[in-house]
């Protein structure tokens, strides 16, 4: 009987060969610190190296791995999605096909080729059930990456029922923590306000204007939490259907601006900028499926976390 104690298992992973795509990105990061920690035989690839969207630029990436793990990504935040859908959709499409077929032919014993909240529907009941995730079109500013991401579910079950391919497709909701990307214009929510906050604390700005009107949700989890959840999808998770990679709990918009605000030390005013568009209305997981089937269940508090993450912030953002 499998052991879901919710740790990696050392023994597992011990001088097993492992392909991170990705592996020196944001998450790439933290799952690689994690894989040499428990003894794998750790390969990073990186696009300067192999241009995924290149079958055989992606046959000499997977080539000789055991697992696969597939993270290397086109992403950004809403205004980078507002500027790319035909990038996001043809690099990440070209991607995921790929590695899906150069693993299968290299002989690869798992691939574990991360999805997206973003998959979800624009209008899914909260919280977010693995069932309805083909109910109804992505959020539009999200769709184009979305739905390239969301093809990697129709690949892995297609390629297990044709060709015994063993895959699986975790479903991860908002990631933050030390490492991310901060660019005020192409990052995700948490980074940005960091560095805005940040910024106007120590220029003593009076107002910090915050795109659209506040009052949507997201579902945050730590970068730590979610390599574990990673590594534990590949020892145990033998199934193509999804599986949601989460906390389980519901942030407002507002409610997050207003604790960087105060873990920032800035006290002047938080503007909305309505004009400015909200994406999904709410994200909030169902994340029972992951504790039954992997034994995943995230460990870091949110406010911990964001310590942590301005922290790091901080003491790089001069390096930056």
């Amino acid at each position: 009987m499998r052991d879901l104690n919710g740790q990696p298992n050392a023994p597992f992973w011990r001088d097993l060969p492992v392909v991170v795509t990705g592996g020196a990105g944001f998450v790439g990061t933290a799952l690689v610190r994690d894989l040499k920690t428990l003894g794998a035989d750790v390969k990073i690839v990186r696009s300067a190296e192999h241009d995924l969207r290149d079958p055989v630029a992606a046959r000499a990436a997977v080539d000789g791995a055991e697992i696969v793990i597939h993270l290397a990504a086109n992403v950004g935040g809403i205004g980078f999605n507002r500027r790319n859908p035909a990038p996001l959709v043809y690099d990440n499409m070209m991607m995921a096909a790929n590695v899906f077929e150069q693993s299968r032919l290299a002989g690869v014993s798992k691939l574990v080729s991360a999805c997206t909240v973003c998959a979800y529907p624009k209008f899914t009941p909260t919280p977010f059930s693995e069932g309805d995730i083909w109910d109804g079109y992505p959020e539009e500013t999200n769709a184009p990456y979305g739905l390239a991401k969301k093809m990697m579910l129709v690949l892995s079950e297609t390629y297990r029922s044709q060709y015994d391919f063993n895959s699986c497709v975790p479903v991860v909701v908002n990631l933050y923590g030390p490492g991310d990307h901060f660019s005020l214009e192409d990052s995700h929510v948490i980074p940005a306000m960091i560095r805005k906050f940040d910024e106007a604390q120590k220029s003593r700005a009076p107002e910090v204007v915050m795109w659209g009107s506040g009052s949507p949700s997201r579902e945050f989890l730590y970068v730590d939490d979610a390599a574990r959840a990673l590594l534990l999808a590949a020892q145990h998770l033998d199934a193509s259907v999804p599986v949601n990679i989460g906390t389980g709990i519901e942030t407002r918009i507002r409610d997050l601006a207003e604790l960087i605000a105060r873990l920032t030390d800035y006290t002047g005013s938080i503007v909305w900028d309505t004009s400015k568009p909200d994406g999904q209305p709410t994200r909030c997981l169902d994340v029972s499926r992951a504790r039954e089937l992997i034994g995943f269940e995230a460990q870091t508090d949110l406010k911990d976390g964001l310590c942590s993450t301005i922290e790091w912030y901080r003491s790089t953002a001069t390096k930056m």
